[in-house]
This record gives structure tokens, sequence and C-alpha cells, in this order.
């Protein structure tokens, strides 16, 4: 199933939010470091990564303890849904050992995020001391809030789509972007879409599973689109690509990346576009890159941030 929309914000919210990831990476001297200094990062939020995480069954019985009954039965059903956690009253933050390298940055990123947002820390520390509970209204904003956040300071502002700009138009550069920036592939193929200034799209999809009747089959975990893209073709509602979908041709069966393949797709008014077409199998998800043909020779201008310390 795709996954909903977890990075909108109203333009005022998104300034704040980038705002305060940009004193972050200031304070951390962390701009042009590769990958990006987590650790830095963290000593510079004055925030700790809990030696024995929350999800341990032992730190669960020690949490219950020192926090009561309320706060445990709260961890015990977050921990069902998510992989981080933010207990503002000791600067700690708790990560699944569980998840992947790359995935814990993005975490710990995210879990700073709510730290280092005014609003979310005050929050926090109110709802960790009483028996209610965010409104899942506010709790998405924050979510939202803080992945703007982590994306920031993962990708250094505009860093990434500069170095991206100078390198091929081609899915292999968010592969190897991901490597420089210590950003899992999926993050670094979904950066480079949204902050791509020529028209492009990345579908992120689950892996291939052969459905009778079918085929090759592989389920839409999301649709990444820059917004030159959006205004040419709209946004995709796909839920699957399958072998007789305009995609199908380029899903990587039995290999690792399929090459450039030229498709057909017409506009929001029906003009039909030569477009591109390649794919990447990191045997956790199928990454897609689709961008007309043209875009390979537009010229693209981007000009850096200012305010910038550590360069």
């Amino acid at each position: 199933m795709t996954k909903a929309d977890d990075s909108s914000l109203n333009p005022e919210d998104l300034m704040f939010v980038e705002g305060r990831a940009r004193q972050l990476l200031d304070r951390a001297s962390a701009w042009e470091c590769f990958p990006t200094p987590v650790e830095d990062l963290l000593a510079a939020a004055k925030l700790k990564v809990a030696p024995t995480s929350a999800f341990d069954p032992r730190a669960i019985l020690t949490f219950l303890r020192n926090k009561g009954a309320d706060v445990a039965k709260s961890l015990k059903s977050a921990m069902s849904k998510i992989l981080g956690i933010y207990d503002g009253a000791d600067n700690v933050i708790h990560i699944d050992d569980n998840a992947y390298p790359s995935k814990k940055t993005f975490l710990k990123l995210h879990e700073t995020g709510h730290h280092e947002l005014p609003t979310h820390r005050k929050a926090f520390l109110y709802f960790q001391d009483c028996e209610t509970t965010l409104s899942p209204e506010i709790s998405d904003q924050f979510e939202r809030e803080a992945n703007n956040f982590a994306r920031f300071v993962l990708f250094q502002g505009d860093t990434f789509a500069r170095y991206a700009a100078d390198c091929d138009f081609g899915i292999k550069t968010p592969v190897r972007l991901a490597k420089k920036f210590g950003a899992s592939v999926y993050a670094s193929c979904r950066e480079f879409a949204r902050s791509n200034s020529r028209a492009c799209i990345v579908y992120a999809l689950e892996q291939i599973e052969f459905v009778e009747g079918d085929g090759g089959r592989a389920e839409v975990r999301r649709i990444e689109a820059s917004p030159k893209f959006k205004a040419m073709f709209g946004t995709p509602r796909d839920q699957f690509i399958t072998l007789d979908h305009v995609l199908g041709p380029v899903l990587p069966i039995g290999r690792k990346m399929t090459r450039p393949t030229t498709l057909a797709i017409r506009d929001r008014n029906g003009v039909i576009h030569e477009c591109v077409a390649e794919a990447f199998d990191t045997t956790i998800n199928v990454f897609i890159l689709l961008y007309p043909v043209k875009e390979l020779t537009a010229t693209t201008i981007i000009l850096p941030q200012p305010s910038r310390c550590g360069v």
C-alpha cells in the first residue's frame, strides 16, 4: 500500500524547521563534512543515544520502574509502530538496534528534530508527565516537522542537490550520493527527485513478486516527483507496477539494474513526451527513475544557501 504523505508542510512551518536545522549544522560545523557527522550533530544538540535501547525488553522493565506504569504502557504501544523514541526529560534518544545503519542515521536526526524544535520539546516534556497524549493532528504535524528537520540536516540543505546537479542525470547518482552523505538509498532517491530542478520522478517499490495473472508485480511504496514534473505531468497514483504497466519493461527481474529504456508518457495537456526510465534493485526496494529525454540537455544552476560556517 502506498505510504501516506509524511513531509508536506506549509511554507511558514517549513521555513522555521529548516532554520532550526541550519542552526544545528552551524553549531556542529557540519557543512560539507561527509558523511554527514551525526555524532557531532548530537553533541551540538546535547543529546545522547541510550546505550541500552528502550526497545530492549530488559530496558522496558527498567523504564517501568523509573517512569511509571502509564508512561511504560505508552512506550510499549509506540514500539509497535516506530523505531525511535525521544525522552525529553533526560535528553536521550532510543533507537531500535535492529534498524539498518542508514535508517538509524535518519532516526537519530528525526528524534533530534523533536529536541531542537521548541514546541516539540515542551510538548514532549508535558505529555511525559501526565496521562494524556498528543492529538493525532498534532502528532502528525510534529512527525512531518521532524522528518523535514532530519532531511535538511542529513542532506545539508541544498548541498545534496548541488552535488547531484554536477553528476550524470541517472539512477546511479542518488545511489552513489547515498553513501557520500551516509543516507539510505531510499532517502537519497527521494531527495534526488524532490530537490531536482529538472522534470523527474522516482518510484520506490517493494520487492517484485510473482502473482498469477500479472506475472511480475511490485507494490508502490512511495512516489516522489520534482516540482517541474508535477507541473507537467501531475503526480501518478499507481498502487502496483505490473508487466503490462507502462513501466513494466523497466522492472529489474533477475538483475540488479535495468538500463535506460525509452517510453512515451502523456502530460497533463495530452501531449506525448519521449521519456527515459531506469531501475535499481537494492534487494530491499526497487527504485525507478523516469524523466523526459529533453531534460538530459537542460542546464541546472543551483545557488548556495547563505549563512554557512564550517565550510
